[in-house]
């Protein structure tokens, strides 16, 4: 697998999942455009990424069915007239509307990471995944950068509009580089779905790590659609640009989702997903000195970190589980992934509104913290057999 190849699949993953964050700095500006206050327009976030988890369960699927190339380009390219429906967007409902359909296309990012960790060799597919995993996530943050960058220079549209074009190229882009891939699965579209429930239940560790990540997202969620509220009001008065440039800031976290990868190739997966949880709780914590720019930065950081490690290190478990299974693997992993960011954003808009930054930064605080109460339990058990052994 060429290191360009490897390249394009995490470019055209962080342009895909991009999407599902442009509306989170420019909350203020959507609840003045459409009149609502800040508490409805933090539903943008959850519809989109509500659309999201639904694109995982129907479509993702299918990308142990059908030929890769293909599905994933069409998909793309729905993901591109979703963006131009956004952009012409007139009315909140219809805005809402259409960013469910954003959220419900832009799932051709989880089609692309199965695709690369097929076709990585096993000795190198936790650092592989890992590179391209470092652009999805670059996507995520760099997303609310751009996003607030250019609506400071030409308007909210302008956002969605540029992000048209962008994937329109990398369409192109992936019809050239990508090689095909016509799965050996051979069942019904129907029988497809219904094995997602039995993959569940027969997957223990699979339930652990999505529960894991899941409160991991929720927090990060409630931080980073939080944190706008915080940057737009009273306290700093930034701008829409300013708090794009703020989002830069979390990249630095996404630097070092290779070294994750590396880790769990090496073995050391376990010790490093019960550090993340911790990380994201001191991070998220740190957030209290909201009256010091450093400490939200670094908090922002540490909690970017630990989302992105615990990620990558959960990917390596989940695609060892069943080699032929791993789109549906991904499906249910990343699933509740979303859920738990949809969870998180739904929530923030609420504790804003009765506590304000403190309610925020306790609510964030408290998925990991839980988490990793539940990691201890694992925690106990890899004690016992090492015990035993």
């Amino acid at each position: 697998m060429p290191a360009s190849l490897v390249l394009t699949f995490a470019i055209a993953c962080g342009l895909a999942v991009g999407n599902l964050y442009f509306a989170q700095p420019l909350l203020n500006t959507l609840a003045r455009e459409f009149g609502v206050g800040a508490a409805r327009a933090g539903i943008i976030v959850t519809l989109t990424q509500l659309g999201y988890a639904c694109g995982l369960l129907l479509i993702a699927p299918l990308g142990d069915l059908l030929e890769n190339r293909r599905l994933i380009t069409f998909v793309y390219a729905c993901s591109v007239l979703a963006l131009l429906a956004t952009v012409y967007a007139k009315t909140f409902s219809a805005f809402l509307a259409v960013s469910f359909l954003l959220g419900l296309t832009t799932v051709v990012a989880q089609m692309l990471v199965p695709l690369a960790a097929h076709l990585a060799p096993p000795e190198k597919r936790g650092r592989i995944v890992g590179q391209v995993m470092s652009g999805l996530l670059m996507g995520i943050l760099l997303a609310r950068a751009a996003a607030g960058i250019i609506s400071g220079a030409f308007g909210w549209r302008a956002v969605y509009g540029s992000a048209a074009v962008a994937v329109t190229v990398m369409i192109v882009i992936l019809r050239f580089r990508l090689p095909q891939r016509q799965p050996e699965l051979a069942q019904s579209y129907g029988a497809l779905l219904c094995s997602l429930g039995r993959i569940v239940r027969t997957q223990p560790q699979l339930r652990r790590r999505s529960l894991y990540q899941a409160a991991l997202m929720a927090a990060f969620s409630v931080f980073w659609t939080g944190i706008t509220f915080l940057l737009a009001g009273p306290l700093w008065r930034f701008t829409q640009t300013q708090i794009g440039l703020f989002a830069v800031v979390g990249a630095v976290g996404a630097m070092f989702t290779q070294f994750a990868g590396r880790m769990a190739d090496r073995g050391h997966g376990h010790i490093l997903t019960g550090g993340a949880l911790l990380l994201g709780v001191s991070g998220v914590a740190l957030t209290l000195l909201d009256t010091h720019l450093w400490a939200l930065a670094v908090g922002a950081i540490l909690l970017d970190l630990a989302v992105n490690s615990s990620l990558v290190t959960g990917q390596h478990v989940i695609y060892g589980l069943s080699p032929a299974e791993r789109s549906r693997l991904n499906t249910v992993y990343i699933a509740s992934f979303f859920g738990g960011s949809a969870l998180g954003s739904a929530l923030t808009g609420l504790a804003w509104t009765r506590g304000g930054w403190p309610a925020v930064v306790a609510l964030g605080a408290a998925f990991p913290a839980a988490a990793f109460v539940y990691w201890l339990t694992e925690a106990s058990g890899v004690k016992a057999k090492k015990a035993e052994a």
